[in-house]
């Protein structure tokens, strides 16, 4: 928000450069839509800049719509997004009617089910859109950091889509973290010079002492607000010779400086301001009331606190910082009297009602808890899990002793554990629920809860199984399906980490009583990502339909769900976004369970598409944050991706150092599956070395040769390495035995992935032309270019072939693209092996020189170059290289400047020449 060069507008001591900033952008915001955020410490003058952009706006003939932060309604949702939108009330009608009812839902202003948040932001999108359609709109967000959650993501949302609208979005916050994932640019407002700052003093307040200024000057450190509130108090502050307190925190000076502002007033004032200051809403006829007139207020406007607009019936604070003064200076009970009476007129509003019940209730009333614990079901359905947490909480503590309170605390214990990633919330939560009533332990909720931390602290698989599966069968079927269907999920998992089928025996019968009642997430998990050897080829549609849609409206655990059951089928590359986005939550501290399960598929996916890097960075971190949040046992999967990364980069110690945790870890928690996955890595590590019997006897663990054990996919992964380690050794019958069991279970039809691998293992077997053209089916894998290791792996095995019998030209063309994907994957001992074929296959191995040695051309250049001189279409290319038409383009947006050549017509005279200069073959 750099100075445009217009007059520079005045009024704002130190800040010229930002006034004309301002103007500028509110000119480009209704011309072509624009959104800027301010940042800066309390008091630095946001709000001041804020409200010169408004004035600016309505210059312009801009329609403004204001909304500023409250501290006290931070956790009830949508409740900044209602006072925002509440102008534009006469506008809602000409929404198309789905997204009309969403927002008044979302507001409380309707019945019906939750909508998803994605449905409310494009609500909000359309509604401000038809708004600017007759006159430009900016909204001013105030003290953003002081909005619900689900306001922000809105403000996000539309600040990111009003380019080409006539809509500006102005936000203040007083810290960017907030702004982390809004992609909103951000102006960061710096504290006054000192020769402002006494400028600001000098023209603000009567002339201090000059060692009281001082003192005054120091402690503010160019805070305009705390320059000016110490000095309006200063008397109040200071002793007689002039000596202000101790340094404190800025924040906290400044309330206590509004604190002696407000202790002044009289007490219907003081009762007025504080009804306003609870409420946060701008609209005083809700809140004056029960003998409170706006009459009430003149002497706290008198005091510079707060601004009233007697036409508009509004009143705004002169900073956030006030209202928490009037809140933290209250007496309880008048700051409970408060609550109540604005609880009285929220009936068209019962999440924040119930809020303010809550707060104006100190015994247990279990009307006030269940009007709580509604609240908490619809935060939970909208993917507020935190905010659902809070709520839950706050209902038990209002709830009469026994087993109502218990059921609540232990359903926020099971929400902390599985969603929102706070273990030793949920231990505590567990513990206290326990304590009210022994017998909640059988409930789902507080079963689910303990199975989790018993799994991730000192307990093991065994025991938690047992203890949900109890919970399970003796539940009442009479529980919410949603109830049953989250602990089922649970012991799925359960299942799946002990690795044993008498689990799988218990849970399937556990799913069978569900009946109709089974959630279709839990339903599908149970095939796609449990047993998708005999049951992906049937269910890879219905994820297929999940993944293609937006599961942006998914709450955080049912979108790892669809991302779990679409990992086995590689199809996870349509999630990669949200992904990332759920991974960005995470360390932001939001949904972490679900973050982390986010990490662990991204991890999988990484390492199937050649990411390894990246691959190695996330399994980092997902170690770190398990142990940070106490997932001590979820660190298996990343554990298992740092020793498959190790074994593929020819890492054995390395290997073993991280396969021998991953065991250790398995066995202290009595879990098969962690300690069978830790084969896969020990499998590639004897290949890489060389030791094919190792290699057949760790890949024989996951699955016996000739059979795919149910409940356990990873077998799928090592149908490869089994089959060529079989024949490697000898064991031809066993290797024939394997390939037999790829055809019967289709495995070919599971991905693309999978269909190399399958035509790779059958190829091996095949006798003369048969296994060759296997080998060139498996190449043409549509999409085989996704998953480079395994496809540069089917190419060596071919290559071999090829040179086995005697067809060095098609095997050292085969071999240089396998070797150039092992050396850019860093694959280095099927790198060597590589080289070892291309130097049997009689390869000159020489780069051929150009100009200079370091433009030299790859061999995958030189093919790629040599086709395109003949005349063939980059698509033409692709298809006789078993490459993607990108690739080849790619190749040749390198191979140009190399050349020496800026068009496809010069290749074939560039190549000529290279010819001419062409050293002899070696060998």
């Amino acid at each position: 928000m750099g100075a445009s060069g217009a007059d520079t507008p005045s009024g704002l001591i130190g800040r010229d450069a930002l006034l004309n900033g301002l103007r500028d952008f509110v000119r480009r915001s209704a011309q072509d839509g624009e959104a800027r955020a301010i940042v800066g410490e309390a008091g630095i003058g946001k709000t001041a800049l804020l409200k010169t952009a408004c004035a600016y706006a309505e210059e312009a003939g801009m329609r403004t719509l204001r909304v500023t932060g409250a501290e006290f309604e931070a956790e009830i949702g949508y409740a900044g997004l209602h006072a925002l939108l509440l102008p534009l009330r006469d506008v809602a009608d000409d929404c198309a009617p789905p997204l009309r009812e969403a927002l008044r839902v979302a507001l409380g202003r309707q019945e019906g089910p939750a909508p998803r948040q994605l449905m409310v932001f494009n609500a909000v999108f359309e509604l401000v859109s038809l708004a600017a359609r007759t006159r430009p709109v900016l909204l001013c967000v105030d003290d953003l950091q002081w909005l619900d959650q689900a306001t922000i993501t809105a403000i996000g949302f539309l600040a990111r889509r009003v380019r080409g609208t006539s809509v500006g979005v102005l936000a203040a916050s007083r810290s960017a973290h907030v702004l982390a994932r809004s992609g909103i640019p951000v102006v960061h407002i710096g504290r006054l010079s000192p020769d402002h700052a006494r400028e600001l003093l000098s023209r603000r307040r009567p002339p201090l002492p000059p060692r009281l200024e001082q003192r005054v000057l120091s402690e503010a450190d160019g805070n305009p607000l705390a320059l000016l509130e110490l000095a309006r108090s200063v008397s109040d502050l200071a002793d007689p010779l002039g000596h202000l307190p101790a340094v404190l925190p800025l924040t906290t000076k400044l309330e206590r400086a509004f604190a002696v502002r407000t202790a002044t007033l009289p007490e219907q004032a003081r009762q007025a301001l504080l009804r306003v200051a609870v409420d946060g809403r701008a609209d005083l006829r809700h809140l004056l009331h029960d003998g409170l007139t706006v009459d009430d207020l003149a002497p706290a406007e008198a005091a510079d606190l707060i601004a009233v607009d007697r036409r508009a019936m509004t009143v705004a604070f002169s900073h956030p910082l006030i209202r928490s003064a009037v809140v933290g200076s209250a007496a309880p009970a008048d700051l409970r009297r408060a609550h109540a009476a604005i609880a009285d007129r929220l009936d068209d509003d019962p999440a924040r009602q119930a809020w303010h019940l809550s707060e104006a209730t100190i015994t247990p009333d279990e009307d006030v808890a269940a009007r709580l614990e509604a609240a908490a079901h619809a935060f939970l359905a909208r993917g507020d899990a935190p905010m659902a947490v809070t709520l839950l909480i706050r209902a038990a503590r209002l709830s009469p002793l026994g087993s109502s309170a218990a059921r609540r605390l232990a359903e926020a214990a099971s929400l902390a554990a599985q969603v929102t990633g706070d273990l030793d919330d949920a231990a505590r939560l567990l513990d206290e629920a326990r304590r009210l009533n022994p017998r909640v332990t059988n409930s789902l909720h507080a079963a689910a809860a303990a199975a989790y931390i018993t799994v991730n602290r000192e307990g093991d698989v065994d025991t938690a199984f047992r203890l949900l599966l109890g919970a399970i069968e003796s539940a009442s079927s009479d529980a919410p399906g949603e109830e049953h269907g989250e602990a089922l999920t649970t012991l799925l998992y359960l299942s799946w980490w002990a690795g044993r089928e008498d689990y799988w025996t218990s849970f399937h019968r556990a799913l069978a009583r569900l009946g109709d009642r089974v959630p279709p997430l839990l339903r599908m998990l149970s095939l796609a990502f449990a047993d998708p050897v005999r049951h992906g080829p049937a269910i890879r549609p219905q994820v297929a339909q999940l993944v293609e849609r937006n599961i942006d409206e998914y709450e955080p655990t049912q979108i790892v769900r669809v991302m779990t059951s679409a990992i086995y089928l590689d199809m996870l590359t349509g999630c990669r976004g949200v992904a990332w986005r759920l991974v960005e939550g995470g360390r932001q501290g939001n949904a972490v369970r679900s973050s982390l399960g986010a990490l662990m598929l991204l991890c999988l996916d990484d390492f199937a598409s050649g990411r390894w890097d990246e691959a190695e960075r996330l399994a980092d971190e997902g170690i770190h944050r398990c142990r940070a949040h106490g997932y001590d046992f979820l660190a298996w999967y990343f554990l298992y991706n740092k020793a498959l990364l190790a074994a593929v980069r020819g890492e054995p110690a390395t290997t073993h150092e991280w396969t021998t945790e991953l065991s250790r870890l398995a066995a202290s928690r009595k879990a098969a599956t962690p300690a069978q996955y830790g084969a896969h890595p020990r499998t590639l590590a004897a290949i890489g070395a060389g030791d094919w019997e190792s290699a057949f006897r760790h890949a024989s663990t996951l699955s016996a040769a000739g059979t795919f054990a149910p409940h356990r996919p990873i077998a799928m992964w090592v149908a490869f390495d089994l089959v060529e380690s079989a024949l490697r050794t000898g064991r031809e019958d066993a290797a024939r035995a394997h390939v037999a069991a790829i055809v019967a279970n289709d495995i070919g039809a599971l991905s693309p992935r999978m269909a190399v691998i399958a035509l790779g293992a059958r190829a091996l077997v095949a006798e003369g032309a048969d296994g060759e053209q296997l080998f060139e089916e498996a190449l043409a894998v549509d999409d085989a270019g996704r998953f480079p290791f395994d496809l540069a792996r089917v190419q060596l095995a071919y290559g071999e072939r090829l040179r086995r019998n005697l067809r060095f030209v098609r095997a050292r063309e085969v071999l240089h693209f396998a070797l150039e994907t092992f050396e850019r994957l860093g694959a280095e001992p099927w790198a060597a092996r590589t080289r070892q074929e291309l130097r049997a296959a009689r390869d000159p191995e020489t780069k051929v020189p150009v100009t200079a040695p370091e433009k030299a051309l790859t061999a995958q250049e030189r093919a790629i170059a040599e086709l395109a001189a003949a005349g063939f279409s980059n698509k033409e290319i692709a298809r006789r290289l078993y490459l993607s038409p990108r690739t080849v383009g790619g190749h040749l947006y390198r191979t140009f400047p190399k050349l020496g050549i800026s068009t496809r017509a010069a290749l074939r005279d560039a190549l000529e020449r290279i010819d001419d200069r062409e050293t002899a073959p070696a060998g």
